[in-house]
């Protein structure tokens, strides 16, 4: 663990990710004074292909000065380090001990097919990356040729008092043994509450972990479950994913679903996905039901989850409502 992390939360932290879909920004005021109110501790943001992962939390800072704030994750290829840096500096201004900043690699469709950038050395961009933050949010000149870039002369004008800490979303030993060297906590995505303890052994027990969860309070198992391998479908054939799952044990029962997507097959590539697969990856059942498994995770080692809810037959808000923590495994 780095010097400046801090260790795991000692208080329960309860995250929901925003922003909500169909919901504008500037409806996410009352949204935040609402989860306040319920018992959510954090609001956690990501970057995608919807907003960028820093506007809907600049806008949490402003209105709701009660939530913790987190990003999982920003892309380390898609801002020049620089620019990074200003941008993480100015988040932790407008929230100070507020704000987790979360790092990982993303992916070779987002970084380069989407923003043209070279998907090159994820290992050493991210590693790289997270020295650059630390000297440079420091208020320290960087004048240093990484493996990966190179920053001549850049100097903060407004360094931060305290960084944040930085997070690493990581998958496989070789980038949560990076985390647990470098970075101040870890970012773990599509995961059984089981697979934490295959997880915890390889950052150390000191380092805090955020996973994201995805959550459908919904009983009818059958539209779950549909709705569900779509998901699996769509992030486990990414490789990442696919060796993240093999290196978890769960490569036979996927080889069959991994077989029919790589021969076009999307059909039965659907159709082969266990039920088991989706019940374990996907939170569902009654509100009781999800908080019991969320908070299995948390019994495992999780310290800061971090529910993407997904709402079926239900407004958001009254799944939001209905998922209000405490979560406790049962």
């Amino acid at each position: 663990m780095s010097a400046t992390s801090a260790a795991p939360p000692t208080s329960p932290r309860y995250g929901i990710t925003i922003p909500f879909d169909g919901v504008t920004l500037v409806e996410h005021r009352r949204w935040f004074r609402e989860l306040v109110e319920l018992g959510y501790t954090d609001v956690w943001s990501a970057e995608t292909d919807g907003t960028d992962g820093f506007t809907p939390l600049a806008l949490a800072a402003a209105w709701e000065p009660e939530l913790r704030l987190g990003v999982a994750i920003i892309p380390a290829y898609t801002r020049g380090p620089a620019l990074l840096a200003q941008t993480v500096a100015a988040m932790a201004e407008a929230a100070p001990g507020r704000f987790a900043f979360g790092l990982g690699t993303s992916s070779d469709v987002i970084v380069g097919r989407w923003n043209a950038a070279q998907f090159v050395e994820p290992y050493k961009r991210v590693r790289d990356t997270i020295r650059f933050l630390r000297s440079a949010l420091a208020g320290e000149k960087v004048d240093q040729e990484y493996d990966t870039f190179t920053v001549r002369g850049f100097r903060l004008a407004r360094p931060v008092e305290h960084p944040p800490p930085i997070f690493l979303a990581a998958l496989r030993s070789g980038m949560l043994h990076l985390a647990g060297r470098e970075a101040d906590g870890v970012i773990v995505n599509w995961l059984s509450a089981e697979d934490v303890a295959t997880v915890k052994p390889e950052v150390g027990a000191d380092i805090p972990m955020a996973a994201r969860i995805f959550v459908c309070p919904s009983e009818d198992v059958d539209t779950v479950r549909k709705l569900g391998r779509r998901m699996i479908a769509a992030y486990l054939n990414v490789g990442v994913y696919a060796e993240f799952h093999r290196w978890l044990g769960r490569g036979p029962v996927l080889e069959p679903m991994w077989g029919a997507w790589q021969a076009g097959d999307r059909k039965r590539a659907l159709d082969v996905i266990p039920d088991e697969v989706v019940d374990s990856l996907i939170v569902h059942g009654s509100y009781d039901e999800c908080r019991a498994h969320i908070g299995r995770y948390v019994a495992n080692g999780i310290d800061i989850p971090i529910m993407a809810v997904i709402p079926i037959g239900m407004e958001l808000d009254e799944a939001v409502r209905g998922l209000a923590p405490p979560w406790t495994a049962g």
